[in-house]
């Protein structure tokens, strides 16, 4: 029989070897996310592959602290970068609201990294009064496919009122510049960067009652075979760390004046050498 030390030794080294196991499961995380969505995240012009912005800063600084490498990568249109992840052949959804349908196909990092506001979007000079969510029914609306607007937002707008879903902002912000919607819903600082991209922000108006406030979170695919209690109380306790540190606030600015400094450099139509 083991004397009670020499199993307290083997147990500890076992828990030790559990450990080691558990940080070094995985040693490279992918994560995908909005390649529209700056400065939050969008496709680098220089490595199209790849997703930069602020959340693709921030899960770099967060793999650099738990010791694993993040690559935040481009894996189509919105709609196609939830699908990777729900398969888990990507484990990371960079950004995204809590939905129902979300918390079945991962698990949430908290806190959030970013508190971010839906607005209605209207063709300026054609405003409309703008209070309460009842304000909408009756018009034509403009959304993204697999977009959320928060949990309760979506909720009252399946029920009440009339959004059709297409596959880009910029293709939303032209239809209601065609006048065939009324207003299109969307994020404050993504629909600005878009506009702007698109020499449209002159023609929209964003008007000032938001629709909602939500969280912007982390999350890790219920099917990643990286998914464990190890990974995900690292990711979370390094998330609060670097949320209390501001850092969140200091990428997002920082990665607007990228995205702005961006936009007013010349295309580079020379072929490759």
């Amino acid at each position: 029989m083991l004397s009670p030390r020499l199993f307290s030794l083997l147990f500890a080294g076992l828990v030790s070897s559990t450990s080691l196991l558990a940080a070094g499961k995985c040693e490279r995380l992918v994560a995908t996310g909005n390649p529209e969505y700056p400065p939050y995240l969008w496709q680098d012009p220089q490595n199209p592959e790849k997703l930069i912005g602020a959340n693709a800063d921030l899960l770099a600084a967060i793999g650099e602290a738990i010791g694993v490498k993040i690559d935040v990568l481009y894996s189509g249109p919105w709609s196609q970068a939830q699908d990777e992840v729900r398969s888990g052949r990507v484990d990371l959804l960079a950004g995204a609201f809590i939905t129902l349908e979300r918390l079945e196909l991962m698990d949430y990092i908290h806190p959030a990294f970013y508190e971010t506001q839906s607005l209605v979007w209207v063709h300026k000079g054609r405003e409309f009064p703008f209070a309460h969510w009842d304000d909408l029914k009756g018009k034509a609306g403009g959304k993204l496919v697999d977009n959320s607007s928060g949990q309760a937002f979506d909720t009252f707008a399946k029920a009440n009122l009339t959004l059709e879903s297409v596959p880009s902002l910029a293709q939303a912000f032209q239809q209601l510049l065609l006048d065939r919607t009324d207003y299109v819903v969307y994020e404050r600082y993504p629909g600005v960067a878009v506009a702007e991209t698109l020499g449209l922000l002159g023609d929209l108006q964003a008007l000032d009652v938001p629709v909602s406030s939500e969280g912007l979170f982390l999350g890790l695919s219920h099917d990643s075979a990286c998914n464990d209690p190890w990974l995900r109380g690292q990711l979370a306790k390094k998330m609060t760390e670097l949320a209390a540190s501001g850092l969140p606030e200091t990428l997002l600015q920082r990665n607007l004046a990228l995205w702005r400094d961006l936009q007013s450099q010349p295309v580079n139509t020379s072929p490759n050498k």
